[in-house]
């Protein structure tokens, strides 16, 4: 489970987009925690703080307490605006989680145990088709990452959801479909020639395509 942070936080006392500019100026960040049946509560973070948190990599899907004077308040965040130019934070969101909550959270992928899968071990190419998972987690249990072994695997094998032991108290936030997190493909080369062979039967079916249409041209002008 990713650690637990807590961010300072003052109360805001006003709004608008004006009283946002006037905090951004001295280096801070307005946010919001909502959720929870409870009336919405207007902060501001510590700009230098906020990034140094985004920095560790997990901030998004770690419980995040915002001590507002001595008061903590349990969050997890759910969004960060930043400038399309400078990338400095704008905003933020926190969603308040009451006890025994669940959530939906995206969570990274690690692939362990390359060396053990005899597709990679040939030459073969790991191509992630998902980065992140969308789980449901109990609030208490939201995992840092998901680990899937490819201990086995062969060129042209595919990793889908199913084959995934999921952590006790997360399960996958889509149930529709089995989808594909990642294939071992062949490399570039290997990829390369097998296209050119692939050509070449459909080549020769052209021509004989264009072969009998042209004997059927001959046939009906005869006629």
């Amino acid at each position: 489970m990713s650690d637990a942070l807590t961010l300072p936080a003052e109360a805001r006392e006003r709004a608008g987009k004006g009283a946002s500019r006037a905090l951004r100026r001295e280096g801070r960040v307005p946010a919001v925690v909502y959720g929870g049946k409870e009336d919405p509560l207007t902060v501001h973070v510590e700009e230098k703080e906020l990034v140094r948190q985004l920095n560790t990599g997990h901030f998004m899907n770690s419980i995040v307490m915002i001590d507002v004077s001595g008061k903590q308040v349990r969050t997890l965040p759910k969004d960060v605006a930043f400038h399309p130019v400078t990338d400095r934070p704008l905003h933020a969101d926190f969603l308040r989680l009451a006890k025994g909550a669940t959530v939906e959270v995206a969570v990274p992928v690690v692939f362990v145990n390359e060396a053990a899968s005899p597709g990679l071990k040939k030459g073969g190419v790991l191509n992630m088709v998902r980065h992140e998972l969308d789980l449901i987690c109990d609030a208490d249990k939201i995992p840092a990452e998901i680990q899937i072994d490819v201990t086995g695997l062969e060129v042209g094998d595919s990793i889908h959801i199913s084959h995934v032991a999921l952590p006790e108290g997360s399960e996958s936030a889509i149930t529709d479909r089995d989808f594909t997190i990642a294939t071992i493909v062949a490399p570039s080369a290997l990829k390369a020639e097998e296209g050119d062979n692939e050509m070449k039967p459909e080549g020769e079916e052209g021509e004989q395509a264009e072969t009998a249409e042209e004997e059927a041209g001959e046939e009906g002008e005869s006629e």
